[in-house]
């Protein structure tokens, strides 16, 4: 081969590695290019989404605010001002249609809860009580109804059978309604809270007539008062017009220790004002007030609940009850408040009637737990 075809050869090798060279480094730089645009890029659009946000009015109140209401609240408000019919079609699809014959939609899980609050301040039987809820026509609880029985044996004597008995407890959902009527103009008025007035005076009347039938319903399309309840043992006053003290002392300590350190006194405001005279043999009144803020006054060391439906005391009445109220009565909530808004039938004066109704249920479930005091001499 000669000189000139070997350079010529050696040259074409090193200009094909050279070109090589030149596309790699090349494809780096453009590569690098493109991330450093795509970086500008991402940089322009957050800055771009920042100055959109600071344009914003109220922007750091919005940003703080955790209590925007939800969309089914929202849409619940705008049924109450003016009704379905005239409502967009996204906030008629936030309303829940009720699951029954009656009609009406069920309110959100906000106004529930404030409605059940209420009822609460109104009715205190539910401070003591245990409160449930339910998605039935009724609850269904065991109980025992008999325990086993044991004895001493010897080393190689018969033991004797022995078991528990069980049965059962029932208690039905009742349904209670109520309506209140709003003025048109305070409807219009976008200024003030639709919710919280219609709430008031629903909470207003169902805690009213809730609370005469957690202490002495009948059961009969209400539920089963505790005052009211079959087999709750009765502890007489010893006098045939007024409470004693000693009265008192007697049916605290019928109690059993188990059910009694958790027990609380059920009474209404007047008696409440006669037993705050009372005192014992060494001329000190038994009630003790309270001197630590939030602490609620006790008598004989455990707390008093003042319930306006309890009965006065006269003779033959039951004006005080003692027990523990979470064992021995159970409130179920059917949690299913349902609205109808009827702007027709009152027109003619310028309102619009919400129907509102709501089920509930309750009964004694441990009698044993509870004593009631009943004016009499024996």
């Amino acid at each position: 081969m000669s000189h000139a075809l070997i350079l010529e050869t050696k040259s074409e090798s090193e200009s094909d590695e050279q070109i090589v060279e030149v596309k790699t480094a090349l494809e780096a730089l453009t590569s690098e290019v493109k991330a450093k645009a795509d970086n500008d890029n991402k940089l322009v659009a957050r800055i771009a989404e920042l100055e959109t946000a600071l344009a914003r009015p109220n922007i750091i109140g919005k940003a703080a605010n955790d209590n925007e209401p939800t969309e089914e609240r929202k849409a619940f408000t705008s049924f109450l001002r003016h009704g379905v019919e005239i409502m967009p079609a996204e906030e008629r699809k936030s309303l829940v249609v009720s699951d029954d014959t009656r009609g009406g939609y069920l309110a959100p899980a906000e106004f529930q809860t404030e409605i059940l609050k209420n009822l609460v301040e109104i009715s205190p039987v539910r401070q003591a009580a245990r409160v449930g809820s339910t998605a039935s026509g009724s609850v269904v609880l065991p109980k025992r109804t008999g325990t086993p029985t044991a004895s001493w044996v010897g080393e190689t004597e018969t033991r004797t059978e022995t078991q528990s008995a069980y049965g059962q407890v029932e208690i039905p959902v009742h349904e209670m309604a109520a309506y209140v009527d709003v003025s048109v103009q305070l409807l219009e008025d976008a200024a003030v809270n639709v919710e919280a007035e219609v709430a008031s005076d629903l909470a207003e009347e169902f805690g009213r007539l809730e609370g005469v039938a957690l202490v002495s319903g009948n059961g009969v399309k209400k539920p089963v008062g505790f005052m009211a309840a079959a087999g709750i043992t009765e502890v007489v006053s010893g006098s045939a017009s007024t409470i004693t003290a000693d009265s008192l002392i007697t049916m605290m300590y019928d109690l059993p220790a188990f059910y009694r350190n958790n027990g609380v006194w059920m009474m209404n405001g007047t008696t409440v004002a006669a037993v705050r005279l009372l005192k014992d043999t060494t001329n000190q009144y038994i009630w003790q007030p309270s001197y630590q803020a939030g602490q609620p006054a006790t008598l004989l060391g455990r707390p008093i609940i003042e319930a306006v439906d309890m009965p006065d005391i006269g003779a033959g009445a039951f004006p005080i009850a003692f027990g523990d109220f979470n064992r021995a009565y159970r409130i179920y909530d059917r949690v299913a408040m349902s609205m109808l808004r009827d702007p027709f039938t009152q027109a003619t004066t310028g309102k619009v009637r919400f129907h509102a109704r709501r089920r509930v249920g309750a009964d004694v479930v441990m009698a044993e737990a509870l004593r009631k005091l009943k004016i009499a001499t024996s």
